[in-house]
């Protein structure tokens, strides 16, 4: 018999980038007495990653929940970025219903509609917080009809579309329904989420019945799985059975060893869990997300959408440059390989093969961040390799036509620099879709365009609109194939023989173009030093020193003055490496070389294509 269980509340927050998800729940923690009165809390408390905290991103989705007049709110809070769209997918299933994040002056973007197709597929209420009220350009009302629009758009039946408004300052700490009456505190959003949010729904005396959603990763117990009691429960020491919805003959028997529930920013042990209940369960070595535990006497999966597919590839490669070994920890190929299956322990977005050789593996992802930010982790912890350019992913139609990943990209700038942005991307094969003018003097441009368009056009972005353009791209599927684009007009400079770079040999190679390095720099034959004027490779010696004559004159010895060397991160570098170039990464550097260091022998490679 159903019955449903009115003393929790699951919900998830979801938003676009930077629209203020994860300082709304670190409001909710602390209005609802998680933390002692004196206590310090670091801001964004739910981001506990290093670069989640540098970057102000949230990468992982993370689970907490809150107390409120007996009621126990367990909230997800989750990623922004369309990188790590796949995490979202699945924390969807967990929850009876959403808090859709909206920025009062930005309003929607792509990911506020990716987001938001996601909850409505699965028929979840929705209720809408228009955060940063207390923006001085903030614009409330028009956002309203933003949102509402956007619904339409999405085919939100009536029900969906009679959702709540609350408007919000989460830096602030305070919640309104009505935009002319002042508040002091959050209730308003906790009250809506009773009021709104469906209380679980299940049957107590059914089998019992978990879907795991997302997977924690702990040195000391190895793999945890969190998900949500359906029906039934589950309780420490009981025998369950493993079967999942895409893998009809998985059946495996294996015993619960510890259950914890949340409660605030901590796990705390449970011998059982109801319906209803987000769990995390230890002690199941061989646990996957989308594998139902249940009952072993009528073991039934629940059904789980398929992850999307990665859409972009790396080569990760031992490094074998002649600086190889110097600064890393970990430098074999059994350490690589380890690591990266390692990772696909927590994160499922991620695909890692082997190649032909044991020096190499090939690592599929969402996107160049979703890659960027495993390299800078394994940097961290020691590792030291070398990856290649990303390129994109192709699939064949049914009549063996060759397609690739297109991203729907929205573009804001400033009306001056619109002309330039329109001619920059169309040269890489991007299609106007629409152009209209919003506040501020900004013009809000939609481009449909090949995902190996995007690749290291970012950082050209900044420059070309001198850091005032915003740019979202998000994933819409394959289309046929657009043909060749030309990444790079600028050629490389690359150093001629293995040394120390000398300042009287840098003065006179910086007359061709842009440094990378400084004086007092290793180098060794066939690394890029930097980026040349022109269309072509140069060689050059950087390790030359001036020849000492007897004569001596007053202006000769005069200081030779050079140019600031531009030090390129772990993004810029990825966007600027070519086809016929490798990114060496170490924990204290990053050295771009060609991926032939002999110069005779890269000649007669690029001959021969």
């Amino acid at each position: 018999m159903k019955q449903t269980r009115n003393d929790v509340r699951n919900v998830a927050i979801i938003a676009h980038v930077d629209h203020g998800k994860t300082t709304l729940v670190d409001e909710l923690l602390k209005q609802s007495g998680v933390f002692r009165e004196n206590q310090e809390i670091a801001e964004r408390v739910m981001d506990s990653g290093d670069i989640e905290r540098e970057r102000g991103i949230t990468i992982l989705s993370k689970n907490t929940a809150v107390m409120y007049k007996g009621t126990k709110i367990n909230i997800i809070d989750t990623p922004g970025h369309a990188d790590f769209g796949g995490e979202v997918e699945r924390v969807l299933k967990m929850v009876n219903g959403v808090i859709l994040v909206v920025d009062a002056f930005e309003g929607v973007m792509p990911q506020t509609r990716f987001v938001l197709k996601k909850a409505l597929e699965l028929n979840h209420p929705v209720i809408v917080c228009i955060n940063k009220i207390d923006r001085p350009e903030a614009r409330p009302e028009e956002i309203i009809d933003e949102v509402l629009e956007l619904f339409i758009d999405l085919d939100a039946n009536e029900k969906q579309l009679d959702c709540p408004f609350v408007f919000a300052s989460a830096k602030e700490g305070i919640a309104t329904l009505d935009l002319d009456n002042e508040n002091t505190n959050m209730s308003p959003l906790f009250e809506t989420i009773l009021n709104y949010i469906p209380a679980p729904v299940g049957d107590p005396d059914a089998g019992t019945q978990v879907l795991i959603s997302t997977i924690d990763y702990n040195e000391y117990v190895g793999r945890i799985g969190v998900g949500k009691v359906d029906n039934g429960s589950i309780c420490v020491g009981q025998e369950v059975v493993i079967v999942n919805h895409h893998e009809p003959d998985k059946q495996q028997k294996v015993k619960v060893s510890k259950l914890y529930e949340f409660d605030g920013l901590n796990k705390t042990e449970v011998k059982e869990a109801r319906f209803g209940s987000i769990t995390a369960i230890s002690g199941i070595a061989d646990i996957h997300i989308g594998d139902t535990l249940c009952s072993p006497d009528q073991p039934r999966p629940i059904p789980f959408q398929k992850i999307s597919e990665p859409t972009i590839a790396m080569q990760f490669i031992v490094n074998d440059s002649p600086l190889a070994g110097q600064e890393g920890k970990y430098v074999t190929s059994r350490h690589l390989r380890d690591r990266l299956f390692r990772e696909l322990n927590t994160d499922v977005s991620l695909r890692v093969e082997e190649t032909d050789t044991t020096e190499s593996f090939k690592v599929s992802g969402r996107g160049e961040l979703h890659l960027s930010v495993l390299i800078e982790n394994m940097r961290r912890e020691g590792y030291e390799f070398a990856v290649s350019k990303a390129e994109v992913l192709y699939h064949t139609d049914e009549n063996g036509k060759k397609q690739e990943p297109m991203e729907l990209v929205y573009v804001d700038v400033p009306e001056e620099f619109s002309g330039t942005v329109i001619e920059k991307l169309s040269i890489r094969k991007g299609e106007l879709l629409n152009m209209k003018p919003i506040n501020g003097g900004y013009t809000r441009l939609e481009f449909s365009i090949p995902a190996r368009g995007l690749i290291g056009y970012r950082g050209e972005f900044l420059t070309d609109t001198k850091g005032n353009g915003i740019m979202n791209s998000v994933f819409d599927g394959y289309g046929p194939y657009k043909g060749d684009i030309q990444y790079r007009k600028q050629g490389s400079l690359i150093a001629f023989e293995a040394g120390e770079a000398i300042t009287y040999g840098l003065y006179n190679a910086q007359e061709r173009g842009v440094l990378f390095i400084g004086p007092g720099e290793k180098v060794y034959a066939g690394m890029v030093i930097g980026q040349n004027g022109r269309g072509e490779d140069i060689e050059l010696n950087v390790c030359k020193t001036k020849h000492l004559t007897n004569t001596r004159s007053s202006s000769a010895d005069e200081a030779l003055r050079l140019t600031p060397p531009r030090i390129l991160s772990l993004e810029q570098a990825l966007e600027f490496i070519d086809t016929d170039e490798l990114l060496e990464i170490t924990p204290k550097s990053l050295r771009i070389r060609k991926k032939i260091l002999d110069p005779t022998m890269r000649k007669r490679s690029a001959m021969k294509k």
